[in-house]
């Protein structure tokens, strides 16, 4: 074979060895000075704060019945419902909620609750002619298993908007009395349980309410009490894994009954959660009992999928409004 031959020389004589010209030691300054800059990189990062993540806010519309029913200090639905807003936006340890009270029942424009994280409902059902239901028209002005299609069309709206926002519900007192059927299909739909009239009952007494035995955010610093109250009671309960009940109540008189399940929290199937109380018929209750205003604060707030504080909102009394 004919041609020059190739001398290979070791790798590390091409490149040259430290110590000797054309060697590495000259990339040992540059080296030095690349890891001091990662490592004052690495520390500003890690000194850097993080930006805050935004709080969290909270709507909640109180939808009060016009008081068309019960003597004067009764059926107070707007008085109760704006002294509970108030109690909420004045509330220790609850920041960012924000009210509103709509007074005379639910609206027909969806858009007033459009963007609700819970609603909170007291106000007629629909027993009385001359009343105007929180929820339903009058049984009386119905054949008692349908509606007129305006107010299907709008019942149908306003539960897929429930439903699609998972936005909370709480329903209280004479709220629950509805006898149309499709009234309640949806108010089981949405509570999981239901006051039925004539079976259920609801006397005047005084009632010893205390909390069930179980673990649940709503009953969290809320102790016993007694008071004079009209209580819904003996609810129709069927089984359903997503109800909790979470308060019950003796009166005092014995043919009155023995007591029950007057309130419960429910896990819905579409992933809102819905609460349900049978008092909140004597307004002056709301200044003379803690216990009483600390379980509807955590019950709403829990509703709308918030955090209740351990040992309950704390919230001082509200004023007469």
């Amino acid at each position: 074979m004919t041609g020059s031959a190739t001398t290979r020389r070791p790798l590390g004589r091409a490149l040259g060895r430290p110590g000797e010209r054309g060697g590495t030691a000259w990339l040992r300054p540059i080296a030095a000075l690349l890891a001091m800059i990662a490592a004052l990189f690495s520390t500003a990062a890690q000194a850097a704060p993080k930006p805050a993540e935004p709080a969290r806010t909270y709507k909640i519309v109180f939808l009060a019945g016009p008081k068309q029913h019960g003597a004067p200090g009764r059926h107070e639905y707007e008085k109760d419902l704006r002294e509970l807003a108030w109690s909420l936006e004045h509330a220790a340890n609850v920041q960012n909620v924000t009210t509103q009270v709509v007074v005379g029942g639910s609206p027909r424009d969806l858009s007033i609750i459009e963007g609700a994280d819970a609603l909170v409902i007291d106000g007629n059902g629909d027993w009385l002619r001359r009343e105007t239901g929180a929820l339903f028209p009058q049984f009386q002005d119905t054949d008692g298993r349908t509606y007129d299609a305006e107010t299907t069309a709008w019942l149908a709206k306003l539960d897929a908007l429930i439903k699609r926002k998972q936005m909370g519900v709480a329903i209280f007192h004479y709220t629950m009395w509805v006898e149309n059927w499709v009234g309640r299909r949806y108010l089981l739909d949405w509570l999981g349980g239901l006051w039925i009239p004539y079976a259920s009952h609801n006397p005047v007494d005084t009632w010893a309410v205390k909390p069930l035995k179980t673990r649940h955010p709503v009953l969290d610093g809320v102790k016993p009490w007694t008071f004079r109250e009209e209580m819904y009671s003996r609810y129709f309960l069927f089984d359903n894994p997503g109800r909790t009940e979470l308060l019950t109540a003796t009166p005092a008189k014995p043919e009155n009954g023995s007591g029950g399940p007057v309130a419960w929290a429910y896990q819905r199937p579409d992933g809102g959660r819905s609460l349900v109380w049978g008092g909140s018929d004597f307004h002056d209750n709301m200044h003379k009992f803690a216990d009483y205003r600390r379980f509807l604060l955590n019950g709403i707030l829990w509703t709308a999928t918030g955090k209740v504080p351990r040992g309950g909102v704390s919230s001082p009394p509200p004023p007469e409004l």
